[in-house]
């Protein structure tokens, strides 16, 4: 299987970095999974260009790559990880090869990315900053996968 987390901006924190390659690197034993960064249009003076923007850039990506979708999005389900766990591997089970998880850009996503996502996850009612949730969505794909195999991981 092919885990890909689509996202804008790059991590400039090296602890987040060194995270999130620890994850990438113990992922090798259960799917193939990398990070897509596009790039940031962050403009305070005009949040709808910048949504735009990043929006079209995330759209692209995803009918290059295909497969299935996931938006983390405040107004999505939120989900165990046990029952994230499940829902990956019902998609597996179903014949779904390739699985892109979308963080979008500080301002959010546009109504199209809604739409293109067949499903809206949530982590939290809280925000979290951006460079920081890539880690913990890492962190927690590793989780599901190793629930999945049974591992040790997940306690």
């Amino acid at each position: 299987m092919n885990i890909n987390i689509v996202c804008i901006g790059k991590v400039k924190e090296k602890y987040i970095v060194n995270g999130i390659n620890e994850f990438l690197k113990r992922m090798q034993s259960f799917a193939k999974m990398k990070i897509i960064e596009l790039k940031e249009n962050g403009n305070d003076n005009n949040r709808s260009f910048s949504i735009e923007k990043e929006s079209e850039d995330i759209l692209k990506t995803l009918e290059k790559i295909g497969g299935y979708t996931i938006l983390l999005d405040i107004g999505g389900n939120n989900c165990s990880s046990e029952e994230m766990a499940n829902e990956i591997e019902k998609l597996a089970v179903g014949g779904v090869s390739t699985i892109n998880f979308v963080i979008g850009g500080s301002y959010g996503v546009s109504q199209s990315v809604r739409e293109k996502s067949q499903m809206r996850l949530s982590f939290s009612k809280m925000t979290f900053p951006h460079q920081l949730m890539r880690l913990i969505l890492a962190e927690q794909i590793y989780r599901w996968f190793s629930i999945i195999n049974n591992g040790k991981y997940h306690k």
